[in-house]
């Protein structure tokens, strides 16, 4: 159908029609350009529009052709149409360049000459290297004999990128040697730049011998168009000169080249240079001699300045003084991975990579983002690292050579190391356009349509789709596809060639030897790399499905272990769940189909000691993973219906309590499992009240199961019981704030029945009793409820049960300030729910006593308090970091609390809680502690509570202070949100926050 109208909805002319149908977007402007100075008689020439239209923006490259003749004299202008029409070669490159760079137009609008450089050297020199852009630089600064020197040497370095453009434009060039050019160019900047800053200063020539070390992509020799260009610069005296005199000239010398490539000028900047990877970054001098710098590298490098030295290439300067620096460290960089904090620092590598992605580029990003380059870079370093130390073949600057070496010796499979080349070759040209367009250092995708059809039809070669209907979409899609590609190999490649290795798979994956899976295990963190290969063999060897299943996932499993603070206790637990629910076909079923379900089970299984136990137990349980809501907690009502249901159907009180047990076992591995994940709640707090609430839940409730059966086993050899039972907690269970290793804490109370003795009724108590918190506590493969009564009247020398009269007369006659202390936190949860309130009851007026607490009594909870500090500390342990007792822990925050309860309770309502955290925040609110005080103290209770759970989650065991082990401490830190290789960071906060609170306790409890 014919074109009828533009978007100015006027009626379209025949030429413009013909300009639309060769890719024009705006025809109109392209007639009157085309009838304008210089163009005149090229209208109608379709040689010319043809080439026109094949450019990635034919309006582009058109107006920046009428600029250039505009801008031509006559002379100039004539032989450049002559060329247009005669010389396709040259046509083809001078459009290209023109349809595809604002800033290349630019520079040619403002000196038509340089058009030649398309035709000169650097064209009949299909491979130009770094002696023939110093040749040329200076040719074309001797050309350019308006302004300064600094402004020729603009001039000429843009002239050199001009011809570099046109080759890589029209596809004379790949991608490696267009950045291969590039780098050499700034090699070929660098030194024309220091031969003029030695010209203007000679007796600081004269004075030192400097060497220039490219770094980064300039020293791997694949830069992009516009880039910093990072160097570190090393110096020598002279024979005869002070050092301390040469290095003052050399640095003289350094600050000066920096200066003729960065200042901006009316001819525009060159580059940065950027000398911050130097030792100790920008804090250190501009310029070391090489004895320096070894020794700093000797002693204080880290392990990414090491991985940094990797693409270390002397490009200016004293090439022999060069050299040398390279000889002497390169033999480090290839050690790196033996250091003992090579897995922390590449770690902490990663995670600054992400961390310094704003959020709101994160998806345009074509080098940090997720599949971007960085991650083809990480992964081909941290693997030249690991085997470069053995294998020679290795050691190259250049991402591109060094997978192919990796490729060729069996490090990466050939298949994915050439689907890690096309991606990074891919991701490499598109930066490369976007770059080109304005000669801006940029790494993000544009959003308008304009760019991304310009950049579709500039990369229409390397697109595998067909881009005539609509680039946009074809160039979104090949992006994504090689993003996605990306990110598969970024996880697989330290992971599949393991399994290679163990697993007796047919050859032509990787060689990887056993030698080499055991050095890559040990860098990725493994402790026990020989242990490590055992497991995977048992895992992955064989040809049965569940075999087959397992080299599926283990690549992906290997890398969430790795990133874990113990990952050789990950990979054990995974093979232990594996090999007990490998015939299971559900099991792998769920792994194999629910990604987040095995992320979730191998952060859970590396996590600690706890959750993985309580899993092993019964493995079963992983099923809760694949449920989006099977990690929510389960309230006391839910609880006690199972548990009730479960012991009735049991046969004896034994088995009762064991199926109550069981129950209580997985409903543990619940809620340590949604802990660990963060799904108790997004603040720590938050979290740990929701882990506190569920564990008394679950407590309580496996209580009144176990009280049930014992009764009913008492009545089934002696007929009914005589009496009724309550079950009060004490402590943090009867605050809702048990941890993972808390005893529950309990008074028992019974009352006999109407007619019953009393003595009947006692015994019938006591026995019911002794064997509820015998069968809890006794050996059995379910983990132990605790049940402790030592905080009855009387202590361990007092009965185990009495009936509520006998503590009335008890509490009325021998109570001690103390224990209205304990009773602050009682709280009904098991038995006879009507015995249970009366109890409470009866304890109100002793906790909130109507005229306050007497004076002798603050003296003696002071006293007692002081004298807990002194004795009950553990031999050898921290007092600055017992989280129980030490400075600032539990016991300062509850004991001071508590005594504003006690003295305050009775006539503030808010202060009747047993809870610590809601009684602080009542007496802030009630102006008994300034706001700022409570948030002290209320910061060290959770920070001490929250490690507490940490230790248990990670030790299987409970423990007061922070483990002595290193990778047990580091499962701490990684619990309460601390990254790998900040434990020390973690104490120290602790420290600082229980200094902090210590502080308000000698002030408000002590006086």
């Amino acid at each position: 159908m014919a074109v009828e109208e533009q978007r100015t909805g006027s009626r379209v002319s025949r030429p413009e029609i013909r300009l639309v149908r060769r890719g024009f977007t705006d025809p109109a402007q392209a007639v009157r350009l085309l009838a304008g100075p210089g163009l005149e008689g090229l209208a109608d020439d379709p040689v010319l529009l043809d080439a026109l239209g094949a450019t990635a923006d034919p309006d582009l490259a058109l107006l920046g052709l009428a600029r250039l003749l505009e801008g031509a004299d006559e002379t100039e202008r004539h032989t450049l149409r002559d060329t247009l029409t005669t010389s396709k070669p040259l046509r083809d490159r001078l459009l290209g360049v023109l349809g595809a760079s604002t800033a290349l137009a630019d520079h040619l609008a403002r000196h038509p000459h340089d058009w030649h450089a398309l035709v000169t050297f650097e064209l009949r020199d299909m491979h130009p290297g770094p002696e023939d852009f110093r040749r040329a630089l200076r040719q074309g600064m001797a050309a350019h004999t308006a302004g300064s020197r600094a402004d020729a040497l603009r001039v000429a370095y843009r002239r050199c990128l001009l011809a570099i453009a046109a080759r890589d434009l029209t596809g004379t060039t790949d991608l490696a040697q267009t950045a291969a050019e590039l780098a050499d160019l700034a090699g070929a900047t660098l030194q024309t730049a220091l031969e003029l800053a030695a010209e203007e200063d000679p007796e600081a020539a004269g004075a030192c011998r400097l060497a220039v070390i490219g770094m980064g992509k300039c020293g791997g020799r694949e830069l992009n168009y516009v880039s910093d260009v990072d160097v570190i610069f090393v110096a020598e005296p002279q024979e005869g000169v002070d050092e301390h005199e040469a290095l003052k000239a050399a640095t003289r010398l350094a600050a000066a080249l920096t200066r003729l490539c960065a200042d901006t000028t009316g001819e525009g900047t060159i580059w940065p240079v950027d000398a911050n990877l130097r030792p100790e970054g920008r804090n250190g001098p501009l310029v070391r001699t090489l004895a320096s710098h070894q020794a700093y590298y000797q002693r204080w490098a880290k392990t990414w300045e090491f991985q940094a030295l990797l693409k270390a290439r002397p490009v200016a300067g004293d090439a022999e003084l060069g050299a040398a620096y390279l000889a002497a460290l390169e033999p480090m960089v290839w050690q790196a991975a033996a250091r003992e904090n090579f897995v922390t620092d590449v770690q902490q590598m990663r995670r600054r990579v992400i961390d310094s992605i704003p959020v709101t580029e994160l998806d345009r990003q074509l080098k940090l983002g997720p599949g971007g380059l960085r991650d083809v870079e990480f992964s081909v370093q941290l693997l030249q690292l690991v085997h470069g130390r053995t294998d020679p073949a290795l050691r190259s600057g250049n991402t591109l050579e060094a997978l192919a070496a990796l490729s060729r010796g069996g490090y990466v499979g050939r298949a994915d190391a050439a689907s890690l080349d096309a991606a990074y070759r891919f991701l490499r040209s598109l930066e490369h356009r976007i770059q080109l367009h304005r000669l801006r250092r940029t790494h993000l995708m544009p959003t308008g349509q304009e760019d991304l059809r310009r950049l579709a039809r500039s990369l229409a070669p390397l697109i595998n789709d067909d881009t005539r209907a609509d680039p946009v979409a074809a160039l979104q899609r090949e992006w994504k596809r090689h993003a996605v590609e990306v990110r598969r190999l970024h996880e697989k490649l330290f992971y599949r060639p393991l399994l290679d290795a163990v697993a007796e798979l047919p050859t032509g994956a990787t060689g990887l030897t056993p030698d080499a899976a055991r050095a890559r295990l040990e860098a990725l963190g493994y402790a026990d790399p020989a242990a490590a290969l055992r497991h995977l063999t048992a895992l992955a060897s064989g040809v049965s499905r569940k075999a087959a299943i397992q080299r599926t996932l283990l690549p992906v499993l290997l890398g969430w272990f790795a990133d874990s603070a113990d990952p050789d206790a990950g990979l054990l637990n995974f093979r232990q769940v594996s090999d007990a629910l490998g015939r299971t076909p559900w099991y792998l079923r769920l792994l194999r189909d629910e990604s987040a379900a095995a992320e979730q089970l191998a952060r859970v299984l590396s996590a600690g000691r706890l959750a993985p136990d309580l899993l092993l137990r019964a493995p079963e349980a992983v099923a809760m993973l694949g449920d989006p809501q099977g990690l929510a907690p389960r309230g006391r009502p839910a609880l006690e219906q199972e548990i009730l249901a479960a012991v009735g159907r049991a046969d004896s009180a034994a088995a009762a309590v064991a199926a109550a047990r069981s129950v209580r076992r997985r409903e543990l591995f619940r809620t340590a499992a949604a802990d660990v994940l963060g799904r108790l709640g997004d603040d720590p707090a938050e979290a740990l009240d929701a882990a506190g609430e569920a564990l008394t839940a679950l407590n309580a409730a496996t209580l009144q199961g176990a009280l049930r059966a014992c009764t009913a086993a008492w009545e089934a050899r002696n007929g009914d019981l005589p009496t009724r039972i309550a079950v009060i907690a004490m402590g943090r269970f009867g605050g809702r704030e048990l941890g993972y290793g808390s005893d529950a804490d309990v008074l028992f109370v019974h009352e006999p029945w109407l007619g019953s003795l009393e003595q009947d009724a006692a015994r019938a108590a006591q026995a019911v009793c002794h064997e509820l918190r015998t069968l809890l506590s006794g050996p059995s493969t379910e983990p132990p409820l605790v049940v402790d009564a030592d905080l009855r009247p009387e202590g361990r020398n007092g009965p185990l049960v009495r009936t509520l009269a006998s503590y009335t007369a008890y509490y009325r006659r021998w109570s001690h300030a103390w224990e209205s202390q304990a009773l602050l936190r009682a709280e009904p949860v098991a038995g006879d729910p009507e015995l249970g309130e009366r109890f409470r009851q009866l304890i109100d007026p002793l906790r909130y006593p109507g005229a306050g607490v007497p004076e002798r009594d603050v003296v003696e909870i002071r006293r007692i308090k002081a004298r807990i500090e002194a004795e009950r500390l553990p031999r050898g342990a921290d007092p600055t970091t017992h989280t129980k007792i030490g400075r600032g822990g539990l016991a300062d925050v509850e004991w001071t609390v508590q005594l504003l309860q006690l003295q305050h309770g009775h006539e503030l309502p808010a202060l009747r809680t047993t809870r610590t955290r809601p009684a602080l925040a009542a007496a802030a609110a009630a102006g008994l502690i300034g706001a700022e005080d409570a948030a002290v103290l209320d910061a060290a209770w959770v920070l001490a509570s929250r490690v507490r759970s940490a230790v248990m989650l990670v030790r299987g065991r409970p423990g007061d202070s922070f483990p002595g082990d290193a990778r047990e401490l580091a499962g701490v830190a990684r619990y309460l949100g601390y990254g790998a290789g900040h434990s020390g960071e973690l104490v120290d906060d602790y420290r600082r926050t229980t200094r902090r609170a210590r502080a308000v306790v000698e002030r408000l409890f002590y006086g």
